[in-house]
């Protein structure tokens, strides 16, 4: 395994933007209005903040624990912390989990450029709701368009990631995540303007618990972990490159903090967008690409705003994409002789096969499944109910049951003598509660 010249990030500041990057995605500007949207409104919020509180928090600095103290790769980091035994294959399914998830994430962020690239265009108005649907649907059934797309978005993400950590992954997080709150906020900020910006904003902040499902607790949990990255070896990769100076329950709370605020702006700008403009907040995942189309033109500026939310929206979802490369191309490049960028190409060439896959799901192969599943919708389903629960289940378990005490106090810099008292409460965390709640979620996902 190659440990000269890893990297790290050279500032806490780069820390933060790289490791929300990671964190902040499509999770949390696409995914999470809608499911909002279907489970009540700000009843689901409330139980989304607390499993991010009980759940996320936990989790991260789990992650971070692993990454940090062993200064290796997904997989690696387990050799190093727990030699000559099996758990090494925790990292092996996030890498997998990682490998899998761009073959689809990847089609879906080329979807993002494409949008963005019509916004500017200015050929995102004029439609009905059915034609904005319609459009959608030819785009993405198209035979070789979203490829086009799938591949130029890759190849951004492997130019990023072959120039390394400081000099890639960080510059390049330094840049974009500035830019990414200065549009959420810009959006926020008109989001107050619209007509029914009150009845938005009430949908979302005003709890209604009579019309809270109990499913919906599991919903938020899967949330949770689906939108911090957790399971997928990010974290622990990211985290490998963290300073000795990096506070991880600091920088932990900073990451999930700042990744829950995004998907309440993100839900902030499109429900009052929604209730304004006679739409539904239960539309589901067509919300973007079939719904806010039209609500954008019927806005003051709307081709501004549509160009702006499809900024916000790729920026989510490259800097998410950059991640998952890094995952695999740390542990390719760490374990064998070829170099950093020739490692980041060749997965990218092998993401790219998967893709053509993916996408040729929503066209030519659309009738061809496997287990009653499109191509796309099985790597969607192997990955988000199968990898990612089993992944945060077995690094919980092997935080909270096997490593080292000492090590976790070290890597959390507590050395007050009452401190122990904490170290209990978070390995009792680590060792029950999150599991359990995740074993919880993975029936629902397999049974439900």
């Amino acid at each position: 395994m190659k440990t000269e010249n890893r990297g790290n990030f050279s500032s806490k500041i780069g820390v933060i933007l790289a490791t929300v990057g990671t964190a902040v995605g499509l999770g949390n500007v696409w995914r999470f209005p809608y499911i909002v949207g279907e489970n009540g409104g700000g009843a689901f919020l409330v139980i989304y903040i607390l499993s991010l509180l009980l759940l996320g928090i936990p989790g991260v600095i789990a992650e971070f624990i692993v990454g940090r103290h062993s200064h290796a790769n997904a997989v690696d980091s387990f050799k190093k912390l727990a030699p000559k035994t099996k758990w090494h294959w925790i990292g092996y399914s996030g890498v997998l989990a990682g490998f899998l998830i761009m073959g689809y994430y990847a089609v879906v962020v080329g979807w993002t450029l494409e949008y963005l690239t019509q916004a500017i265009l200015g050929n995102l108005s004029g439609m009905s709701v059915e034609q904005y649907g319609q459009v959608f649907d030819q785009f993405a059934g198209h035979p070789y368009w979203p490829l086009v797309w799938m591949v130029i978005v890759m190849l951004i993400s492997t130019f990023v990631v072959a120039r390394g950590v400081s000099g890639g992954i960080e510059k390049i997080s330094n840049v974009l995540m500035p830019v990414f709150f200065l549009i959420i906020l810009v959006m926020v900020a008109n989001s107050f303007f619209l007509p029914a910006a009150g009845q938005g904003m009430k949908y979302l902040f005003l709890p209604n618990f009579s019309e809270l499902e109990p499913v919906a607790i599991l919903i938020a949990i899967g949330q949770t972990f689906f939108s911090l990255s957790l399971g997928m070896g990010c974290l622990i990769t990211y985290s490998s490159y963290f300073k000795k100076d990096v506070s991880l329950a600091k920088t932990a709370t900073q990451v999930v903090s700042i990744d829950a605020m995004v998907a309440i702006l993100s839900a902030m700008i499109i429900f009052p967008a929604v209730f304004s403009f006679g739409m539904q907040p239960t539309e589901g995942p067509s919300l973007v690409f079939k719904v806010l189309p039209n609500v954008f033109q019927q806005m003051p500026l709307g081709t501004l705003w549509s160009i702006l939310f499809y900024a916000l929206l790729f920026i989510a979802a490259i800097t998410s994409l950059i991640s998952l490369l890094e995952v695999v191309t740390a542990y390719i490049y760490e374990n064998t002789s070829l170099t950093r960028r020739k490692a980041a190409f060749i997965v990218t060439g092998m993401v790219s096969v998967l893709g053509v896959f993916a996408s040729m799901s929503f066209g030519l192969l659309q009738d061809v499944t496997l287990f009653g599943k499109t191509f796309f919708d099985l790597l969607d389903f192997v990955t988000a109910s199968i990898l990612l629960p089993v992944g945060g289940f077995f690094i919980s378990i092997f935080v909270g049951w096997f490593l080292d005490k000492r090590i976790i106090a070290t890597e959390l810099r507590i050395k007050h003598p009452k401190a122990h008292l904490f170290i209990k409460g978070y390995i009792y965390m680590l060792r029950f509660f999150v599991p359990a709640c995740i074993f919880a979620v993975f029936l629902y996902s397999l049974l439900g």
